[in-house]
């Protein structure tokens, strides 16, 4: 069996061990969704990853409702990305953007308009907002007529990533958000070929990773999906019955991995009552699986010797430890991460968590 440090080919994308940065949102962008040249010291410091996947970024106005979040719509969001993707580059790593629509978590406060999701429905709590937290809207459902222009919102982010210079995008399908919306059952009521039978639920994610990879490559597209349990007040009565004929459908698109949020029962960030799927996923989808939440250096390595993952995306610790695969290849003891500045602007828990290289010099 492969261990973390061990090659490993993302379609066409070519990584030099299986320990990924997974998505990470930090609200280090501008209040226009415009990166910063702060995010590109941020990613570089990591470029040690196998792979590194963006924060989400959001597609359009209309999908984006988390505060100084950035986007990839506009040609200055685009060019700003650019000096990040080639800092990463010049420190020897790979990046993907992260394609996000958040469909109902959006805010109109800072979305502009009533946010969209599947069906009308509200999500439970309270949205991040720049004047505080507020409650969720209820959303509306998106319209018939409405389906082409969000394809055309995913094509332009992926027509804007490869111009920004990225190794390939992933499209977020999970934690609740639009297109996780429209995959489970306590969230998406409609009665016309987007709801219903599971295969109706799943045309979305399908019409959506299809047009991604018309324009990018399958081989450098990929999807990340949150199988088990609740997120954000978004659940599915029989996940199986969903996300594994949305894993094979994914299969037969050739994208070049598949990532899977699975919290467990004890989990330290988001718990769940469902069994994790990706014991049945592997059996459907034969290409690169990678899974997340809550991992450590002996819990991955197992779960790639039980055959069922080829990789692990590493959250919270790679917030906090910049040369994660180093301090996992040689046991070094792991950084906390600061909670209260996850999000916060500026370069305090975000460029400034030490390295074993930068302690030792002390």
């Amino acid at each position: 069996m492969p261990t973390l440090f061990d090659p490993i080919s993302f379609g066409a994308i070519a990584a030099p061990n299986r320990v990924v940065m997974a998505p990470l949102t930090r609200g280090r962008a501008t209040r226009e969704h415009v990166p910063q040249p702060l995010m590109a010291d941020y990613y570089a410091q990591r470029a040690s990853a196998g792979l590194i996947i963006t924060e989400a970024t959001g597609i359009s106005r209309q999908g984006l409702g988390w505060p100084f979040a950035p986007g990839l719509w506009t040609d200055e969001q685009t060019e700003a990305w650019k000096p990040i993707v080639a800092a990463v580059h010049a420190a020897g790593g790979r990046i993907v953007a992260q394609l996000w629509h958040m469909g109902r978590i959006v805010h109109s406060s800072i979305g502009g308009a009533q946010p969209v999701s599947s069906s009308a429905t509200t999500a439970p709590g309270q949205a991040h907002t720049y004047d505080g937290k507020q409650d969720y809207e209820e959303a509306r459902p998106l319209r018939l007529d409405e389906f082409p222009g969000l394809l055309d919102d995913y094509e332009r982010a992926t027509k804007n990533a490869k111009v920004a210079g990225f190794d390939g995008v992933q499209i977020h399908a999970a934690n609740g958000y639009l297109i996780d919306q429209f995959l489970r059952d306590n969230s998406n009521f409609r009665t016309d070929d987007y709801g219903g039978h599971p295969e109706n639920r799943i045309r979305l994610l399908r019409e959506v990773t299809e047009r991604v990879a018309g324009v990018i490559g399958a081989d450098r597209t990929a999807v990340r999906l949150s199988p088990n349990g609740n997120s954000q007040g978004v659940k599915d009565s029989n996940p199986e019955a969903v996300f594994v004929p949305a894993a094979k459908a994914l299969a037969e698109i050739g994208i070049a991995f598949l990532e899977l949020r699975e919290p467990g029962p004890d989990g330290t960030f988001g718990r769940s009552d469902q069994p994790r799927l990706s014991p049945e996923i592997r059996q459907v989808f034969p290409g690169p699986l990678v899974l997340n939440s809550d991992y450590l250096g002996d819990t991955a390595q197992a779960a790639l010797d039980s055959g069922v993952a080829d990789a692990i995306s590493f959250g919270r610790t790679f917030l906090a430890n910049p040369d994660l695969p180093e301090r996992l290849r040689t046991g070094a003891p792991l950084n906390p991460d600061n909670m209260a500045t996850w999000y916060s602007q500026g370069p305090e828990g975000y460029i400034d968590y030490p390295t074993l290289e930068s302690v030792a010099a002390e």
